[in-house]
């Protein structure tokens, strides 16, 4: 994986992040992607004493980062609107896999289901990881002779202007 896929999974992986940590905070009806990571592993290592309670603790958002940044890293395509259709195909299928998947495979579905709202609100904030991974792995691409100071101002404004129309959308819904 090119080091401009990593950069870009990271930032789509820090969108759904930032929007699940925020919007839990003042809505009932906010999906807890954040239970949902925790119920996985916990199931995962169900009578597994190799790791330590302060691990589990700590890997459940540490671990989202990680394979959400692997995932929407994906998005890089042959072009920049391969990029920006692959990044939003994989937002939409990871949302949806989300509302769709937790009950099929021995997880509560409240955390993603609660509501029509809160399945609404989920798979579009895995879209939001995907078109923001996109965005910036296309800003990198088309800044390659560029200095860092440049690439990184307007990787970091591509995913503030992008994660502030979703957050007018959310709150338009609620």
């Amino acid at each position: 994986m090119k080091v401009t896929s990593t950069l870009g999974g990271l930032a789509g992986a820090a969108a759904l992040t930032l929007m699940n940590e925020g919007v839990k905070k003042v809505s009932k009806d906010a999906p807890r992607l954040d239970l949902l990571g925790q119920n996985a592993v916990a199931k995962f290592m169900k009578g597994n004493n190799m790791i330590s309670k302060t691990t589990q603790q700590f890997f459940p958002l540490a671990g989202d980062l990680i394979t959400n940044s692997l995932f929407y890293g994906m998005a890089r395509g042959t072009n920049p609107k391969n990029t920006m259709i692959r990044g939003a195909l994989l937002g939409l299928g990871a949302g949806i896999g989300a509302v769709v998947l937790p009950g099929q495979m021995g997880l509560p579905e409240k955390p993603t289901n609660k509501t029509n709202q809160t399945k609404l609100m989920t798979v579009a904030w895995y879209l939001l990881g995907g078109l923001v991974a996109a965005a910036v792995i296309n800003a990198i691409d088309s800044y390659k002779d560029a200095d860092i100071d440049e690439l990184k101002t307007t990787a970091v404004n591509t995913g503030k202007n992008l994660a502030k129309n979703v957050v007018k959308q959310v709150a338009q819904t609620v």
